[in-house]
């Protein structure tokens, strides 16, 4: 959506890149509230500020002069292909209800495609399930490595007690199917449940001592479709069920390895009710034989 974002203004904020001493200083504020006052993750004001002037962005979205969110990306090269790399994108919890973190992405789509370039590529945890929503189903993501204990331990309220395993994502921002998500399109509830009906189950689940899921096997994934389950809720989990969180971080590692190994690609990510409660998972089918990775490059890293 070229120019929607970007026009600057979306129900109520405005969105632009940041320039002022004071707004990068805001920035650090935000991480702050967030991730706790001793987070190690904040990103300092002035590196915000060389980062800004030197091919990354620094994108807010403004309630007034009040920052209310931020998304910061930076150049990336593999070698063969230029992208952004986003390393960051925070909101303010009084503003998370306001899908906020989704206008922020396609503003950034907007103005990487104005720097010329066709992909933005990120990590995010896999149990996260606000994550998986935004990046996959959204924005039309593709996660294609799974990245165990990527940065090694945090003491921050979000990552405190977790191995920090990250899924990258690749964001083809110029492709059609991405166009589509972001103007809305997306399959019917029908389409999606039928799907996830006929779907063989890599992470096999059952309802634990405190109501809340809680891992119990884990296979290959079989057949045309299969699905991923990861907690709807990992915050309740932390705070209802704390003792599954290693096991779920554990089976959802084991799963993604098994099935990029064996050739399956995540297509699709999906919240449904199920007998009373709300459940989450990553959809999967096997990689199209055209688009099999050179020999000796494995999915799974």
């Amino acid at each position: 959506m070229p120019g929607g974002a970007a026009a600057g203004r979306t129900e109520g904020f405005r969105f632009r890149r940041l320039d002022k001493p004071e707004e990068f200083r805001q920035v650090d504020e935000l991480q702050r509230t967030v991730y706790g006052p001793d987070s190690t993750l904040s990103l300092p004001p002035p590196f915000l500020r060389a980062l800004e002037d030197n091919g990354g962005l620094v994108l807010g979205a403004f309630a007034d002069i009040y920052l209310a969110g931020v998304t910061v990306s930076v150049l990336g090269w593999d070698g063969t292909t230029l992208y952004h790399y986003s390393h960051l994108t925070v909101v303010r919890p009084e503003y998370q209800n306001h899908h906020l973190g989704f206008r922020l992405k396609a503003f950034q789509r907007d103005e990487v495609l104005r720097l010329g370039l066709s992909q933005i590529r990120g990590a995010f945890d896999p149990l996260q399930s606000r994550n998986a929503w935004l990046f996959v189903r959204r924005l039309g993501g593709t996660p294609d490595r799974y990245l165990p204990h990527y940065f090694g331990q945090l003491a921050d309220s979000v990552n405190r007690g977790l191995e920090t395993d990250r899924l990258r994502c690749v964001w083809s921002i110029a492709e059609p199917r991405v166009e589509e998500r972001i103007a809305g399109h997306l399959p019917t509830p029908e389409e999606e449940r039928g799907r996830w009906s006929a779907s063989s189950a890599v992470v096999e689940t059952e309802t634990g001592e405190s109501g809340l899921r809680v891992p119990t096997a884990v296979s290959e994934p079989t057949g045309p479709s299969a699905h991923l389950e990861v907690p709807f809720d990992l915050a309740a989990v932390r705070e209802h069920e704390p003792a599954s969180l290693r096991r779920w971080r554990h089976a959802v590692r084991d799963a993604f390895r098994a099935a990029f190994d064996v050739g399956y690609v995540v297509d699709d990510f999906v919240v449904l009710p199920t007998d009373h409660e709300r459940r989450s998972f990553y959809l999967l089918s096997p990689r199209p034989k055209a688009a099999a990775p050179p020999a000796g490059e494995g999915g799974s890293v």
